[in-house]
């Protein structure tokens, strides 16, 4: 059985992936691209409590996404946004607010592939030279080829997709799969020159 997709990036894996430097997603987090997150104990913000999944700003830690790699790696968050909520709000107890780690900072997976297709950024994430993915697409790709060929194709794409899936989980024990939306952006392409085929 296969593992339902992630739902989280870490800001090093986003890096990695992208082939970046933190501070250009901190940049790209300060210009509304995505929103960073992270985990925090109960807090008050006036007369409202806060706990759990809320947003930061990059800005408000500013020295901890230096390009050089010379900041710190904890910073205090005086403002967070709940999740849910839609207007940032000021910490109120502790007073000197919450330590957070640049280690403990994610992106949701949503977020990352939407900016990813945004930019026509899965080529750079999954293939080339000195590409980072820890995915054999290229055997995938073998074994999408010799499945059609062997069984036909099937009657949905959606049949195809996981038929995919089970080829990774066959070859990891279910350990290193590549979620769902990305087999299906390789899947896609081929899928819909078939479906011309037999129009």
């Amino acid at each position: 059985m296969a593992l339902p997709p992630r739902l989280f990036f870490t800001l090093q894996e986003v890096t990695a992936r992208w082939g970046c430097n933190i501070a250009d997603v901190a940049g790209w987090a300060a210009g509304g691209r995505f929103r960073i997150m992270t985990g925090i104990g109960l807090v008050l913000c006036g007369n409202e409590v806060a706990a759990g999944q809320v947003v930061i700003s990059p800005m408000d830690l500013l020295p901890l996404f230096r390009r050089c790699g010379t900041g710190p790696t904890e910073g205090v968050v005086r403002r967070i946004m709940p999740a849910g909520a839609t207007d940032w709000q000021i910490i109120t107890d502790p007073p000197d607010g919450v330590v957070v780690a640049v280690a403990d900072m994610m992106i949701q997976a949503d977020e990352v592939h939407a900016f990813e297709e945004d930019n026509d950024m899965v080529r750079r994430v999954t293939s080339g030279s000195g590409s980072s993915t820890p995915y054999d697409w290229d055997g995938m790709n073998i074994a999408l080829i010799q499945r059609i060929h062997d069984h036909g194709l099937p009657a949905t794409q959606a049949e195809l997709v996981a038929d995919m899936q089970d080829w990774f989980a066959d070859r990891s024990n279910g350990k290193k799969m590549p979620d769902e939306r990305s087999i299906r952006r390789k899947v896609t392409p081929v899928w819909r020159a078939l479906q011309k085929d037999h129009a």
